[in-house]
Parts: C-alpha cells; sequence; structure tokens
C-alpha cells in the first residue's frame, strides 16, 4: 500500500481507519443480511445449528450494519468535519485513537456473544452489561474529544453539521445509559430495573431515537458537510438548517411510543407519540429539501458525478422514509403494518437508501483526502457508478417486494369471515410471501454485490492505483 497521506494540522489517521473499518463492516454486516434473508426463504440454511440460527444472525446483522458500519462512519466523518470547520486538531490523538480500539473491540465482542445467545433481547441493545459499560466508556471518550476540538476551535462560528453530530453524541449517551441500567446476576446474564409497561416504554423510547439521533441526526451532520462539498455549492439556507435542527432535535425524542399502539401503554402515551410523529413530518422534510435544493444552478453535475448521485439519491430516500414513519404512526394504518413486513421493507428505505447511500457518497469524497490523492479522485470513477446502480436497484427490489408482502400479510391476518373466524391461516399468509422473499434475497444480494465494488475499490485507491474512466457526459 501507499504511504497514507498526514495533514501537518489535522489528524487524518483515526479518520481513515474508521473510514476504512466503515467498508470493512459494510461487507461483513450486509453478508450476514443476505444470509437471514436467504433463511427466511429457504430455512434449511439455519443449518440445525444455533449458532447459525436466524434468531442469533439477525441481532448479529442489525449491530453490524447499524453500530459497525454506521458507526465508524459517525466516527470518520464527525473527527474530520469537526476538524476542517473549526481549523483546529482533534483535542486528544490518544483518546481519538482509544475511540478507533474501543469501538472496534465492542464489536468484536458483539460478533462473538450474540451468536452464542448472550443477549439482553432488547431490540438494538442486545449487548450484555459489560460491553455496555465499554461502549459507555468509549462514547464519554467520544465526547470529550468531538467538544474539545470544538472548544479549542480557530473560528468563532460552530458549523451546523457540529450541531448535528454534537446532539446525536449527547443524546445517544443518555438513552444507551438509562436503558441499559440493569442487574448483573452473571458475567454473561443480567435482568434490567425497569419491568412490564415500563420496560417497554423505555426500550422504545431508546429504540426510536437510536433511529432518529444515531441514524438520523449523525448522518444529517454528514449531509450538510458532503453535500455541499461535493455539489462545490453553498447549503441552500442556512436559516433552514437551524430550524432543522432545532425542530428535529426537540420533537423526535417524543416519537419512540408509536412502537406500542394497541399495548399497555395508557392510550394519553400512544396518541401522544402518534401525534409527535406526524409533527416530525414537516423539519424531516424541511432539510430534505435544503439538502436537495443546495444542487441549485449543480444539477448538471449529476450526469458525471456518481457520487452526487448517491447524495442525491440518499435525500430522496431520507425524504420518502420520513413521510411513510410518520404514517404508520397513525394508529389506524399501524393496525395494519405492525408486526408484517411493511416495517421491515420501512426500516430498510432509511438504512439502505438514506443512511448507507449518504454514507457511501461521503466516503467517496472522503478517502481520496485522506490518501493524499493529488487528483482528489478513487481508483474507478465508472467503478463508482455501479456501485451506484447496483445499490439503488437493490434497493427498490428490498424494499418494494417488503410492502407488497406487508400489506399482502395486514389484510389477510384481518381478514373474517361471516362467522367471524378467520379467511386464512397464518400458514397461507407466508405461502403467499414467499415470492417476496425471494426479490428481498435478490435485492440484498445486487446490494452487498456493490459494497463489494466499493471495497475494491477503496483498496485500489490505497494502493495509489489510477484508472483513467471519467464518465462521459450525457
Amino acid at each position: 500500500m501507499s504511504t497514507a497521506f498526514e495533514h501537518p494540522v489535522y489528524n487524518y489517521k483515526v479518520v481513515r481507519q474508521f473510514a476504512i473499518m466503515t467498508v470493512v463492516w459494510g461487507v461483513v454486516g450486509m453478508l450476514v443480511g443476505v444470509i437471514i434473508a436467504a433463511q427466511l426463504a429457504w430455512p434449511a440454511l439455519n443449518l440445525d445449528l444455533p449458532y447459525t440460527h436466524f434468531g442469533r444472525l439477525r441481532p448479529l446483522h442489525t449491530n453490524a450494519v447499524i453500530f459497525a458500519f454506521g458507526g465508524s462512519a459517525l466516527f470518520a466523518a464527525s473527527f474530520y468535519v469537526v476538524q476542517r470547520t473549526c481549523q483546529a486538531r482533534l483535542f486528544s490523538d490518544g483518546l481519538a485513537a482509544f475511540c478507533f480500539w474501543g469501538w472496534q473491540l465492542i464489536i468484536v465482542l458483539a460478533a462473538v456473544t450474540l451468536p452464542l445467545g448472550f443477549t439482553s433481547a432488547k431490540e438494538y441493545a442486545e449487548l450484555e452489561w459489560p460491553i455496555d459499560i465499554l461502549i459507555a466508556v468509549v462514547w464519554v471518550a467520544y465526547a470529550v474529544v468531538f467538544f474539545g476540538t470544538i472548544m479549542q476551535r480557530k473560528v468563532n462560528h460552530i458549523y451546523v453539521a457540529n450541531w448535528f453530530f454534537g446532539a446525536m453524541i449527547i443524546t445517544i449517551a443518555i438513552l444507551h445509559i438509562f436503558n441499559n441500567l440493569e442487574i448483573p446476576v452473571t458475567l454473561t446474564k443480567s435482568y434490567s430495573i425497569y419491568s412490564g409497561t415500563i420496560d417497554a416504554m423505555m426500550q422504545w423510547w431508546y429504540g426510536h431515537n437510536a433511529v432518529g439521533f444515531f441514524l438520523t441526526a449523525g448522518f444529517l451532520g454528514i449531509m450538510y458537510y458532503f453535500v455541499p462539498k461535493q455539489a462545490g455549492r453553498p447549503v441552500y439556507s442556512y436559516r433552514l438548517s437551524i430550524v432543522h435542527f432545532w425542530a428535529l432535535i426537540s420533537i423526535y425524542i417524543w416519537a419512540g411510543g408509536h412502537h406500542l399502539h394497541y399495548s399497555a401503554l395508557p392510550d394519553w402515551a400512544q396518541s401522544a407519540a402518534m401525534v409527535m410523529s406526524l409533527i416530525l413530518l414537516a423539519p424531516s422534510w424541511g432539510g430534505m429539501i435544503n439538502g436537495v435544493m443546495t444542487l441549485s444552478g449543480a444539477w448538471y453535475k449529476l450526469r458525471t458525478d456518481p457520487i452526487l448521485r448517491f447524495l442525491v439519491v440518499s435525500l430522496s430516500f431520507y425524504g420518502m422514509s420520513t413521510f411513510e414513519g410518520p404514517m404508520m404512526s397513525i394508529k389506524t394504518v399501524n393496525a395494519l403494518s405492525h408486526n408484517t413486513d411493511w416495517t421491515i421493507g420501512h426500516v430498510h428505505s432509511g438504512a439502505l437508501g438514506w443512511v448507507a447511500m449518504v454514507t457511501f457518497g461521503a466516503l467517496y469524497n472522503l478517502l481520496p483526502i485522506l490518501y493524499g490523492r493529488e487528483q482528489g479522485k478513487m481508483y474507478s470513477i465508472k467503478l463508482i457508478n455501479t456501485h451506484f446502480w447496483l445499490a439503488t436497484i437493490g434497493t427498490v427490489l428490498y424494499i418494494v417486494s417488503m410492502w407488497v408482502n406487508g400489506i399482502m400479510q395486514g389484510l389477510m391476518w384481518r381478514a373474517v369471515n361471516d362467522d367471524g373466524t378467520l379467511t386464512y391461516s397464518f400458514i397461507e399468509s407466508l405461502e403467499h410471501s414467499y415470492p417476496g422473499y425471494i426479490v428481498r434475497v435478490v435485492g440484498g444480494a445486487l446490494f452487498f454485490a456493490g459494497m463489494l465494488v466499493m471495497a475494491y475499490n477503496t483498496w485500489m485507491t490505497a494502493k495509489g492505483k489510477q484508472l483513467n474512466d471519467e464518465i462521459a457526459q450525457a
């Protein structure tokens, strides 16, 4: 590999490490996703082993994609953006290195313990108490590095991307600590201090805001830096970006209860979560419009710039999934969608379409800089374009198949005969869902293939290779 570029002022080493691990964990996490999608289509692929069973691999997939892939992307982007916009080196190189190695250790521990069946059984918070403590320690170190860098900034202004990163760091710390208050029984088993409905409410206060602050606010920080950078245009409306920030963080925190419609949660709490979810549409679309309108005067660049395509398509999926989420929080819609594949489609329109796409765009912008490429380009522009189409087609196949499956399942489960008996058995709904599961495997495989293309392109870029394969202007 070529000698990595070391900036005379900024710490690029830790940014580069996190960027590379984002690609590595993306390959791993999405491979596991394809495997478990295939297990639902062909159950024999569970292999009759506890370690390879869907029930154990599924939380491995969600943790790998959210916290390994997404988390590494957030560390890389925030450490880069805070240095560049504050014109100051990271507060502590040692603490930054601790964040990197500590986060990788957490991921490895998750990869070992989850297939072994050690779990707290909480969605997105399955890891047991010793790992939870390590997460908290690393996250506090992250906060010290990030906010310490802002405190020693050379400019008066704090750029809006840093507001989003900062809100993400603070809120995730609070969510993680309070949702994981538990009583250890052994080294690998603990019990939540909460019980019953309170435990469910705490879990979805955490679960939905892990989406709201980790997968939304954090990646909006990425969007607000890399979309203007790649477009070569200023943010469309800086005032709108500030309104977007305050509205989003003020409302998002109240929406978790919509996961508990028609449950033992008090009806007023369910309704309040629904109302807040509906209000959330306004700031979400404000941010989406701000990002898209940043391309005013630069739309022609989409003809030849696949990196910009990634970023624009990610904003389109962000707008779509933040419309779909509030709609699904309406009680009558939720009565149809809950526990169906529609929810899975919604989650992946956000995860693949928004989070992964904006990450790919940011990394393709960032990696040449981190490796000191004079041309400022990846090894192959055409491979970026190939990745774009594989990811886009794969995402569409995935979410459309799950939408069709989900609506069909909801309608079949609620269909009754004149005498009040169910029209369809659960097995019949599964039989009718089977074609959708096949399409999902195909969509997921295409997306994973795109991830492999990116890994190859990243490897060749790191080695200092360059192809002259510009995309011709249409």
